[in-house]
């Protein structure tokens, strides 16, 4: 999904602002932008994630929201709508309207080419601030390209990524997976052609 900048706000106005639109809105430094909609391809990936996820977790505690959970990344800085999200254990909210989470587990961003740039930057390095997020995945909408980051026990950030539509991705902090075909169910994707 892309945005557009709507204004500058403090942290109070603009979830007065976001509670109250129709319209999402991510904030990033004093900086409100609207989210526009979403491709067909970045909704069925969506979708298809947020139904694996949760049909894996549906008897264990964890929850798993899909594009219209705000999470709060940094203190100052940052609420965000991540595509998908998952959160083991008991979610911590900012406040009793219970829409802004504190604690995500799994945070899954399917890119898009107006903010593939920043889901993978400024975006990335401000979500490995929070303590609670252990995996990161990135989904490419157009053609099989799946790039998953985990947290070490030292702190580092460990990639593993697949072009492979038989692949699958180990989810190791909720002890689960990610088909890849499964990820891309009934998306066309752009699949290079042999040249044999």
């Amino acid at each position: 999904m892309s945005t557009r900048p709507i204004s500058r706000r403090t942290q109070a106005e603009y979830l007065q602002l976001d509670r109250q639109s129709e319209l999402r809105h991510e904030f990033l430094d004093g900086e409100v932008r609207a989210m526009t909609g979403a491709s067909r391809h970045h909704n069925l990936i969506t979708v298809n994630v947020a139904a694996t996820l949760s049909e894996q977790l549906r008897h264990r505690q964890c929850e798993v929201y899909a594009s219209d959970m705000r999470v709060k990344v940094s203190p100052q800085r940052l609420y965000a709508y991540p595509d998908v999200i998952v959160v083991c254990g008991t979610p911590c909210f900012e406040d009793e309207a219970n829409d802004t989470l504190l604690n995500p587990t799994i945070l899954i961003e399917v890119l898009s080419k107006s903010t593939e740039a920043y889901d993978r930057g400024l975006k990335f390095e401000l979500y490995r601030g929070l303590e609670s997020l252990q995996e990161f995945i990135l989904i490419a909408q157009n053609k099989c390209h799946i790039e998953h980051y985990r947290r070490q026990s030292d702190n580092r950030w460990i990639l593993t990524e697949t072009k492979d539509p038989a692949g699958l991705i180990i989810l190791e902090s909720i002890t689960g997976q990610l088909a890849v075909d499964q990820i891309y169910l009934k998306v066309a994707l752009d699949l290079p052609t042999s040249t044999e």
